[in-house]
């Protein structure tokens, strides 16, 4: 099964590590010091231009990867259940 992160990406459900909140989660300065060295670093990768509303970390190839997404955590959240469901 795939989750949809928005626009034309999709990760395998089973790579996906965590879904989190950016307005939430960007409250700490660690997780905001993560965000920022990931990027540095190329793990990061804006699916569109817009605000991110959620950041998700995955297992690509093996490497860690960051995806911000335009869909709300809880609406991503929402998915991996009605995907659990179908199983």
């Amino acid at each position: 099964m795939f989750l949809h992160l928005g626009e034309n990406v999709v990760v395998p459900l089973k790579d996906v590590i965590g879904i989190f909140d950016m307005e939430t989660s960007t409250y700490s300065s660690d997780t905001l010091q993560f965000l920022r060295m990931a990027e540095e670093d190329g793990f990061v990768e804006r699916i569109t231009n817009e605000k991110p509303k959620s950041f998700i970390v995955a297992e690509v190839d093996k490497k860690s990867k960051i995806f911000l997404s335009p869909i709300s955590s809880s609406t991503l959240g929402k998915r991996t259940e009605t995907l659990y469901d179908e199983i």
